[in-house]
């Protein structure tokens, strides 16, 4: 068996970040940590007004991320964080080398639906075009997977499963 990865659940509000990261660390038998949980409080009250954050506000969040995310370094670990831009890709490896990740993909319909049902989440629908616009898509020389969100979790989450093991070192 190969070293455990850290797999970044990664995509756009609304793909099923917080649903599919619980189950696929499950699934791999590692550790899961929220990647909202990261967000110092100024962020969250910035989207929670409706507000986009910009980069300024982004590094300190995926900072922390990474510090996670380099901890859990051979040991392996799911952490959710939208990751849209190569730079924030590129920043979580700099601090966690090794690290894969899982673009959640899905039809902009279908995610805003999904967001307009979830409850207590401070992200709101309106803020899904600023996140569409910011999205660049894993790169062929990125460590990563696209993963359809349509189905049920459990679907998405063996889908997860199956493209991680067409990687060149698996998480698992």
């Amino acid at each position: 068996m190969s070293t455990p990865h850290v797999v970044v659940v990664m995509g756009v509000a609304g793909t099923g970040k917080t649903t599919i990261g619980p189950l696929l660390a499950a699934r791999l038998g590692v550790p899961y940590a929220e990647g909202d949980d990261f967000h110092p409080p100024a962020n969250i009250e910035k989207m929670s007004a409706g507000v986009p954050l910009d980069d300024e506000d982004r590094w300190p969040w995926l900072d922390a991320i990474g510090t996670w995310a380099h901890g859990r370094a051979g040991l392996g670990g799911v952490v959710s964080s939208s990751a849209l831009k190569r730079s924030y890709r590129d920043r979580l490896r700099a601090a966690a080398p090794g690290v894969v990740f899982v673009h959640l993909t899905g039809d902009r319909a279908l995610i805003e639906n999904r967001m307009s049902h979830r409850k207590g989440h401070f992200m709101p629908t309106a803020l899904l075009d600023s996140q569409f616009a910011t999205l660049q898509p894993l790169q062929p020389d990125e460590a990563g997977v696209e993963v359809d969100v349509s189905g049920s979790p459990e679907e998405i989450t063996a889908r997860a499963m199956n493209a991680l093991e067409t990687l060149p070192h698996p998480a698992r």
